[in-house]
């Protein structure tokens, strides 16, 4: 007796029914990764997973170690956070140091654009800016403060005096390669409508170059944000007072470091909100959207 299989038309039976699945609805599951992929493609979102990874790994490595004199946990250094702003002296010191840090930026970034002006209008300008960079550039803003002090006196003057010099030679350098990497058809557009001097800068260089100009910015205020604070643990030893850096420099010497590492957390964090919350926005406004910058 020969057994064989009857076919599916024979039983009655639609083949194509045999083996289908029940359906599937994944419009739930492709919502839910489309919002955590929306999420994902946020800048804020992956700088904010960084940032809480980072103070992980910091509590971590403080409790591990157990010695709060050398190494205060976050928490820690958060309560002395509190304490400093809201019942100690460390909301004072801020403002100075942020008062301080916006005249010694603008003097500087001034000058910069001034000599790169004078830089791309004159031959004698153009050999100025390469010697002043050459011989100043190399020079640590830090290594100036002791001649600032005699010349200028335990003030304010003497800080400006040293942010000014570590602003003006980036920035300068920065500017000065952005107007040189402008196009001949920007430069012969402006010179055949008649633009000459200031002018000519203004209404062509410098939107034509407004890349490096907004690198030249932010390389000055990285380097002049660093200087004060360095400068203020010398200034501010000398004089009895002072910003920030003064603030780290006296509770370090009193020992207490949980205060130490509250005043490096305030200098992060400006730093942090200057970065993204001022240079990032004009950046998005201006070359991104014009399309002078790739966007991320």
């Amino acid at each position: 007796m020969t057994l064989r299989s009857v076919p599916a038309e024979e039983r009655g039976e639609r083949p194509d029914r045999l083996y289908e699945l029940p359906p599937i609805d994944t419009r739930d599951l492709m919502a839910q990764r489309s919002r955590w992929q929306h999420l994902w493609g946020l800048p804020a979102v992956r700088k904010a997973l960084i940032l809480v990874g980072l103070v992980l790994l910091w509590e971590g490595a403080a409790r591990y170690q157990g010695n709060p004199l050398m190494l205060p946990g976050a928490s820690a250094t958060v309560r002395a956070l509190w304490d400093g702003l809201f019942a100690g002296p460390l909301l004072a010191r801020i403002g100075v140091s942020l008062s301080v840090l916006i005249k010694g930026y603008a003097l500087g970034s001034l000058l910069a654009l001034g000599l790169t002006t004078l830089a791309v209008s004159t031959r004698i300008g153009r050999d100025l800016l390469t010697t002043l960079t050459s011989m100043f550039s190399p020079l640590p803003a830090i290594a100036l403060l002791p001649l600032a002090l005699l010349w200028f006196g335990l003030g304010e003057a003497s800080l400006i005096f040293v942010l000014i010099h570590s602003v003006l030679w980036a920035m300068a350098v920065n500017i000065h390669a952005g107007f040189q990497g402008v196009s001949e058809t920007l430069r012969m557009a402006g010179r055949n409508y008649g633009l000459r001097g200031l002018r000519y800068v203004a209404l062509i260089l410098i939107p034509a170059a407004l890349p490096s100009l907004l690198a030249g910015l932010r390389i000055g205020w990285a380097f002049a944000w660093r200087t004060l604070i360095a400068a203020e643990l010398v200034f501010g030893a000398s004089s009895g007072g002072g910003g920030l850096g003064w603030y780290i420099f006296q509770n370090r010497n009193e020992l207490y470091t949980d205060k130490v590492f509250a005043g490096l957390v305030v200098v992060i964090v400006i730093g942090l909100l200057v970065e993204n919350l001022i240079f990032d926005t004009f950046e998005r406004l201006t070359v991104r959207r014009w399309g002078m910058v790739r966007g991320q």
